[in-house]
């Protein structure tokens, strides 16, 4: 699950990522409004948690530009103006939900977590299944035929995307974004790296390249979009 987290409070950011991070998040930031739009904008996010006083944009009229956009990402508004009023423009302006600062930890996650079961989503041990191939994301294990597959968290990461683009290509930008964040410093070199892990682990002889753009799954009996 990919989370973008649009906050100016360098600490809280810091002890946000931790906590998110620990209970399955992948996060990404960003430290002003102008930053959090473009980065929202990407639609590589599955969540977005904003801040409403942010420096060059503030929060509202980032989400309002958001929504205007066409974009349906689940928003929470985390702040401290908390007035009626405050709340009612910010669930105006489109978010999903509003929590106001201060508050517990327990409570953003299990917001965050009712948000993801709106949009059809969990953080529960979701199956994903392609083919011969059982993935537990959450337990980055593999069940192919009677053997049980531990796999990294990015093979893990790597391995859900591409089930869940199922008979569809994935760029290497779209795959670096996804598992590794939008300002990571992985090269497709390193993608390519973690693509021959897959196939090497798993045996993948379905798992395919478009040479010059990306990868992607399918039936074996499936060669139209390229070679091996």
């Amino acid at each position: 699950m990919k989370l973008l987290l649009v906050e100016d409070e360098g600490k809280l950011v810091e002890s946000l990522s931790h906590l998110l991070r620990k209970n399955g998040f992948v996060v990404d930031t960003a430290l002003d409004g102008q930053a959090g739009l473009e980065m929202a904008c990407t639609g590589v996010y599955d969540i977005i948690v904003l801040d409403r006083m942010l420096p060059y944009q503030d929060g509202v009229s980032l989400l309002k530009e958001f929504r205007s956009l066409g974009h349906d990402t689940p928003v929470i508004f985390l702040t401290a103006k908390d007035s009626p009023e405050d709340r009612a423009e910010g669930l105006d302006a489109g978010a999903d939900d509003y929590l106001v600062k201060p508050f517990f930890s327990v409570e953003l996650l299990a917001r965050l977590k009712a948000l993801t079961r709106r949009r059809g989503k969990t953080l529960s041990e979701t199956v994903l299944t392609a083919d011969d191939l059982i993935l537990n994301p959450l337990r980055c294990q593999v069940i192919k035929g009677n053997e049980v597959i531990q796999l990294t968290l990015k093979e893990s990461q790597l391995l859900e995307l591409l089930i869940r683009n199922y008979g569809h290509v994935v760029t290497k930008e779209q795959i670096i974004q996804k598992v590794w964040g939008y300002f990571s410093e992985a090269e497709f070199t390193t993608v390519n790296l973690y693509i021959h892990y897959l196939r090497k682990k798993l045996k993948l002889s379905n798992l395919k390249t478009v040479w010059g753009v990306g990868y992607y799954l399918h039936k074996e009996k499936d060669t139209s979009l390229a070679a091996n």
